[in-house]
């Protein structure tokens, strides 16, 4: 039986892919007004791919993407480029459609709610709290508290230790198969692939649920909720 269901944050919770693309456009274009030669398209692109060696919470981006087109980083311009991606992303950051409203009834119905994420802790709880959906979580485990990434078994041990439950009780909804997926199988968790918020096409994928939309998730437990009922009975 379910009693407590873990989520992913990015690409799960929140559209964070569309805001970081939004974002790094604006980033860009601040570059090219303080000065620098710089097709806009091609230097997007180029950041992303850094992101892909360095990882999506990279601090440091912006020096790296300098550093790699012109030899060097001029803080100047740093400056303006970060000014830029945050004013985006300050005033984009928002949840999937039906988000606040299905993780209510969740509540409601006593379900167990927390997050699993690769976010460093403050990222973390700044997302949930401009969402106004951080008091919705019983326990949020994030890159801090066991300085490893999914898949490794760890973040979700401690998620399933912070809970006290065992791990057949527990579903993990996320994005990502190789990380969010694979972790939480290797544990013992079931799992739900969030496939609205993939970044690709996966091909067979080994969840036991699939997502199609946020509010789906309601459709699993109200099943889950009958199966247990009628094995009760």
């Amino acid at each position: 039986m379910i009693k407590a269901i873990l989520f992913d944050l990015d690409n799960t919770l929140i559209d964070f892919l569309k805001m970081k693309r939004l974002a790094l456009e604006e980033a860009v274009e601040a570059m090219i007004d303080a000065g620098l030669k710089l097709d806009k398209k091609q230097a997007v692109e180029l950041i992303y791919e850094l992101y892909k060696e360095k990882g999506m919470e990279d601090q440091e981006i912006f020096q790296k993407f300098l550093l790699k087109m012109t030899g060097k980083v001029e803080m100047r311009i740093i400056a303006k480029a970060t000014l830029a991606y945050r004013r985006v992303r300050d005033g984009f950051l928002a949840p999937y459609p039906r988000v606040r409203e299905t993780l209510h009834e969740l509540k409601m119905k006593e379900y167990r709610l927390g997050i699993v994420t690769d976010a460093p802790q403050l990222n973390a709880w700044m997302r949930l709290c401009s969402m106004h959906i951080d008091h919705l979580f019983d326990v949020v485990v994030t890159f801090d508290d066991t300085k490893e990434c999914k898949p490794s078994e760890l973040p979700f041990r401690k998620a399933l230790e912070k809970l006290q439950l065992p791990a057949a009780e527990c579903l993990m909804v996320g994005d990502w198969p190789e990380r969010d997926i694979a972790g939480a199988k290797a544990v013992g968790m079931q799992t739900c692939f969030a496939k609205y918020g993939a970044m690709r096409t996966f091909e067979n994928v080994e969840a036991d649920f699939v997502l199609h939309s946020f509010e789906e998730l309601l459709d699993i437990v109200e099943k889950n909720e009958m199966n247990n009922n009628g094995n009760s009975s």
